[in-house]
């Protein structure tokens, strides 16, 4: 007789008892990154192979059933608009539950945790989704799959693959060899370390072009090694919570890669919002949502971007242009009038598109917004 057999199935849904299938990568990058499913009777489920934060992932698996809906998912109640459930003791690698918590001497605690909606919440997030998805579209002036770069070509697996370092990358910088850049980060992903250093200058000037180049280098190394620029990304995000340290140059170069690849970490954006309220970083993040509404409006209008609307009428004229450069371009009709108001405010800035600095005034940023506005009203022919 065998002592201590080991016992595993396959996990299951604790509503309707059917199988599920294994938990994959959500389409856009998080900043959680837990993987999701969905199973056949409408619960969702996320994974948390670790077991130590399954609070997050209780928050990502109503999220997710909420089709992404924040506001929405905020509002509901437990037992009354949703019904939850967990699996423990799931092991990811091989998609089973397994009785003990250790097989073959390796720790088994992952947690798949479910969430199933009320029929009429279901129905409602459903229609919500697709209320967005017809906003969004009239929005986009252009399709999303236009933006998206070539694939890089493949580099020789035989060549004599370059080492990064300081000098070296800093004189790429100086010329903006984004070419060189690229391939030196395909060898040497330190490259990416070494070029957030040198956001660290004391020159703004220089810091709004390293924060571009740096953007262009990512959107071409993600189409082969996109994990390392999500790795990239949560580097920077823990730098900017970090309150021992200076952020000089981050929050724009973290909003120059993701305006440079929304489609891949779009979803990152809504993390911009948590540095708005410091004096020395709300320009930056009203800069970096106002870039990548250039292109994703969508993306945009899915953060709680309303929290912006007060800056409209900032005492500065650098956060009033740029609040009214963003709110534009997302077509934020709830401040129409406000922006109406701005039409007279003389008041010059500095504005940099694509690293380079761009004079103008508050009152020819709120006419931009307006004509686009008018435009949005306008019936597509």
């Amino acid at each position: 007789m065998v002592k201590n057999a080991l016992i595993k199935v396959r996990p299951w849904c604790p509503f309707c008892g059917q199988d599920v299938g294994r938990p994959q990568e959500p389409e856009q990058r998080k900043m959680d990154e837990f993987t999701v499913g969905e199973c056949q009777c409408g619960a969702t489920y996320t994974c948390d192979p670790t077991g130590f934060n399954v609070g997050a992932a209780m928050v990502e698996a109503i999220v997710h059933a909420c089709d992404d809906n924040w506001d929405l998912a905020w509002e509901l109640l437990p037992d009354e608009d949703y019904l939850t459930g967990r699996i423990d003791n799931y092991d990811e690698q091989t998609h089973q539950v397994y009785e003990t918590k250790n097989v073959d001497g390796r720790k088994v605690s992952g947690v798949l945790y479910f969430v199933r909606l009320n029929r009429e919440l279901a129905t409602l997030a459903s229609r919500l989704h697709t209320d967005k998805n017809a906003k969004d579209s009239a929005l986009l002036e252009e399709d999303p799959t236009s933006d998206i770069p070539p694939m890089e070509a493949p580099r020789d697996p035989k060549r004599k693959k370059k080492k990064a370092d300081k000098g070296t990358v800093a004189e790429m910088m100086a010329n903006q060899d984004i070419d060189g850049l690229v391939d030196l980060a395909f060898d040497d992903l330190k490259t990416l370390r070494f070029i957030q250093r040198l956001l660290y200058d004391p020159d703004e000037g220089k810091r709004w072009q390293c924060a571009y180049v740096l953007g262009q280098v990512c959107r071409r190394l993600s189409t082969r090694k996109p994990g390392a620029v999500s790795d990239l990304l949560h580097r920077m995000y823990e730098a900017c919570s970090d309150s021992a340290a200076t952020h000089w140059g981050l929050l724009e170069s973290i909003g120059s890669i993701i305006a440079a690849r929304a489609d891949i970490y779009g979803a990152f954006a809504r993390h911009l919002l948590m540095h708005r309220g410091a004096p020395s970083s709300r320009v930056q993040v009203l800069w970096a949502l106002g870039t990548l509404a250039e292109k994703r409006p969508d993306i945009v209008r899915a953060t709680p971007f309303y929290s912006l609307f007060p800056y409209i009428t900032h005492p500065e004229a650098v956060t009033r242009g740029h609040a009214v450069r963003l709110l534009g371009r997302i077509a934020a009709t709830e401040v129409e009038s406000e922006i109406e108001k701005l039409t007279g405010d003389e008041a010059g800035l500095i504005i940099y598109e694509q690293g380079q600095p761009v004079r103008t005034t508050v009152a020819e940023l709120a006419r931009e917004a307006l004509v686009r506005l008018h435009r949005l009203r306008e019936p597509k022919k």
